[in-house]
């Protein structure tokens, strides 16, 4: 059904947009196949490599690959709209009307240039964004603790080594107490991904780095790559907490597994086990890669979660839509119950879908203060 979407979407885009601009018969079929080849990107990975998460093709190739993608979706989006007034327009006027061949243009060049931005945003490495997060019952000597939250890295031919190396190196720049990576940090098999993932073994904090799996990293083989992560010094958290400790106060970091676990037949999240042995006096800050169980963390005694996978919904408006499939929560703050929930927008994003508008790319880094 996606790929059918996808296929139906760029051909309305090529009898609406395209067959009625006056180029040449020529041009307009070299055109029209050139949209439909490249918007259908994904479908040709997975014949190819089996995959389409993880397109082993040069990095140029997926970024002209996702820019024309971008395209194509703005100029549906356009369509629609010249359409949708051409309508409302003919009823008022009640005669035919034509869309201008020059506004067409306009809309197609819009198009190219937005996207050519969209996706240099997607693919760059997020500045560091601060912001300060309450948590109920939080020691005075965590007051002003710092965590450098990362999520959704998707290593991969787009963020491969080099782009790696340059969030390792920003990351440690913010001298914090304490990284956490809330899953989804490869696409591909680790034969494919290890010399990209290795500058993660560089990460420093004072209390260390901790990770959770997202659902990518079951499709490419869960134990292998928790495993892998370990030997990069991290350290995993698989339905369970570690205690932090300052001057004899205590902090619970809990983490665990993805929702989509149970499908490749291996534990899926498990909130009481992850908190069993919390002395009651310590906050729990979880790290849960989906965001919409929110509620039931709350319901547990979570008093901070940390979340991504929906990549904040990638562009403004359509993010409302990626909301409905998470109970609501797609981006920033929000107040579940006593618990603080935060959305991170994704440090990277899928391969397939590489271009954010108005919802910007995250290195976030939180202070925690006394509520």
């Amino acid at each position: 059904m996606f790929h059918l979407a996808k296929a139906l979407l760029c051909l309305f885009v090529i009898i609406r947009f395209l067959l009625p601009l006056p180029w040449p018969k020529a041009w307009k079929v070299v055109a029209a196949v050139l949209l439909m080849v490249v918007f259908q990107h994904s479908l040709i990975s997975l014949l190819v490599f089996g995959t389409m998460l993880s397109p082993e093709v040069p990095r140029q190739v997926m970024i002209a690959a996702n820019w024309i993608s971008g395209i194509i979706l703005l100029l549906a989006a356009f369509q629609l709209l010249s359409d949708l007034t051409a309508l409302t327009l003919a009823a008022l006027r009640r005669r035919h009307v034509l869309i201008p061949t020059l506004i067409r243009y306009a809309g197609g060049v819009v198009a190219i240039a937005l996207t050519a931005f969209g996706v240099s945003q997607a693919i760059r490495v997020p500045p560091a964004k601060e912001i300060e997060l309450p948590v109920r019952g939080l020691p005075e000597e965590f007051d002003g603790y710092r965590i450098v939250h990362l999520t959704d890295l998707h290593i991969s031919r787009l963020f491969h080594a080099p782009w790696v190396e340059a969030t390792v190196e920003r990351t440690n720049a913010q001298q914090a107490d304490l990284i956490v990576i809330t899953g989804d940090l490869i696409d591909g098999d680790l034969h494919a991904r290890h010399a990209d993932i290795a500058p993660l073994q560089r990460l420093r904090a004072k209390d260390g780095v901790f990770a959770i799996p997202g659902n990518h990293e079951y499709y490419f083989g869960h134990d292998l790559w928790m495993r892998q992560y370990a030997s990069l010094g991290m350290t995993t958290l698989s339905n369970e907490h570690v205690l932090l400790s300052r001057s004899g106060a205590t902090l619970a970091l809990a983490g665990v597994n993805d929702l989509t676990a149970p499908r490749f037949g291996l534990p899926g999240p498990d909130f009481v086990k992850a908190l069993k042995g919390v002395p009651p006096s310590a906050p729990v800050v979880l790290l849960n890669h989906q965001p919409k169980e929110a509620r039931l963390a709350a319901k547990a005694g979570v008093d901070l979660q940390l979340s991504g996978h929906t990549h904040g919904g990638m562009i403004l408006g359509f993010d409302r839509l990626v909301a409905q499939f998470n109970n609501g929560f797609v981006s920033g703050r929000y107040s579940v119950g006593d618990m603080e929930l935060y959305v991170n927008n994704g440090t990277a994003l899928w391969i397939g879908f590489a271009i954010r508008l108005g919802k910007p790319s995250e290195l976030t880094v939180i202070k925690l203060r006394r509520r």
